[in-house]
């Protein structure tokens, strides 16, 4: 999404998707760059996909469910300056100022979405619960607007009954444990209410689970936080490890018996950001049965627009210092930088290296897509929106992907988790309560 200076700097919004990670440095790193960030010559955009692998990749997407496991509209309809969380303002049958509407879905050749219902954690308002109740009801009305494009998919088997209807089965998926306000039961009626996944955090460390970009108090999982797992796998909702800390990954990896998720997390060996995943949990994920699902956040594939970022840290509380809250100011002097040092792009082709990579590390069988799309505010060149998933398949199928192992990275091994974790939950459910 969009954000202005002034909202990146902190003065009178609601909290952007990124505000622990970038807040304030995704202002300057938007318009600075200091030379240690060149950008390298492995970002040069690929050629277009031949004709062949464009074809071959659509081939096989009209077979296969194409399943995205983050994308964050409904946040995207509440924040947007005009519609402000109106649904049928924000008509997804015209084109829409986000990266998602309904033709750009069929022209992406989308066959299943994980809607994510992010609400933020750094701030209560009058509860997160409250505030989470209205991002699924965003999501849900969504859904329900467009009942010839768009089902609401409850399991598995939904997904493929809709996918052989023409109809993206659409899932919910919880960013976020604060929403649950340490209650289970909380948890089981979001459960009802249609929500498939519950990321453990978002980026601020709960009572009972550390996240990756905040202090870390718990060493991983409290006794509390086990439990959450474990009434995760009684439920059936997929327990996602995008967002925690590497100790809350490994401690969740040890209780729960269905498989995890990861819905939108890059290999940390390739770029080190605390978001993405490391080689000794991307391991475990195997053993686990588990999918990382890598996502097109810019800072998370491309190391050159890290460096960036990390560059112009040190530049912001000068900044700050210099004008105070004077922004205008500040636009002025960071417009002069961004004439003179563009930031460097993130490659479709650095995106398809951190899936090869996911798979060289846990195998074919544990990758999937999580975009991030509507959650982030740069895209990826060569995957600016929704209509763009052919290109990235197309990319794989020219680097020597076979048509079982694309499908495999499309839909099948998002359903085979979701379907190993519903069985994991008929045996819970037929034990104790």
């Amino acid at each position: 999404m969009t954000v202005s200076l002034c909202a990146m700097l902190g003065h009178s919004f609601a909290p952007n998707k990124r505000r622990v990670f970038s807040l304030l440095t995704k202002a300057i790193s938007l318009l600075l760059f200091l030379g240690a960030a060149r950008p390298l010559q492995s970002q040069a955009a690929p050629p277009p996909p031949d004709d062949q692998y464009l074809a071959r990749a659509k081939r096989i997407l009209r077979q296969t469910p194409l399943i995205d496991g983050h994308n964050d509209l409904p946040w995207r309809i509440r924040e947007d300056s005009v519609a402000r969380g109106n649904v049928d303002a924000y008509d997804l049958r015209r084109p829409t100022p986000g990266h998602t509407d309904l033709a750009r879905l069929r022209k992406g050749m989308v066959g299943a979405q994980f809607w994510s219902v992010y609400t933020p954690g750094e701030y209560r308002d009058s509860g997160y619960a409250r505030v989470q109740l209205e991002q699924i009801d965003i999501a849900r009305r969504v859904i329900a607007k467009y009942p010839d494009r768009l089902a609401l998919a409850l399991s598995a088997g939904d997904i493929r009954r809709d996918f052989s209807q023409g109809k993206i089965g659409s899932l919910l998926g919880l960013e976020g444990g604060h929403a649950i306000e340490n209650s289970l039961a909380a948890l089981r009626m979001y459960y009802d209410l249609g929500v498939r996944y519950m990321t453990l955090t978002h980026n601020v460390t709960l009572d009972w689970a550390d996240a990756a970009l905040d202090s870390a108090r718990h060493k991983g999982l409290t006794p509390f936080g086990d439990s959450v797992v474990r009434e995760m796998n009684r439920l059936g909702m997929l327990v996602d490890l995008s967002h925690v800390s590497p100790a809350t990954m490994s401690a969740a990896l040890n209780v729960s018996r269905a498989p995890v998720i990861f819905s939108h997390s890059g290999a940390r060996a390739l770029v080190d950001v605390p978001r993405n995943v490391p080689d000794s949990i991307l391991q475990r994920v195997t053993v686990n049965g588990g999918i990382v699902m890598v996502p097109f956040v810019t800072g998370f594939v491309s190391p050159a627009v890290l460096l960036y970022d990390q560059s112009t840290r040190p530049l912001i509380k000068d900044l700050q210092s210099k004008y105070g809250s004077d922004t205008a100011a500040i636009t002025r002097e960071v417009n002069q930088w961004r004439k003179a040092h563009p930031e460097p792009r993130a490659t479709l082709s650095q995106v398809a290296d951190q899936i090869e990579y996911v798979r060289s590390i846990a195998g074919v069988d544990h990758v999937g897509i999580g975009s991030d799309f509507d959650g982030i505010t740069e895209v990826v060149q060569g995957l600016e929106d929704v209509s763009t998933f052919p290109a990235l398949f197309a990319e794989l199928a020219r680097r020597g992907w076979s048509d079982s192992d694309l499908r495999k990275l499309a839909g099948e091994n998002l359903l085979r988790v979701f379907t190993q974790a519903e069985a994991v939950s008929r045996q819970m459910q037929r034990g104790a309560p």
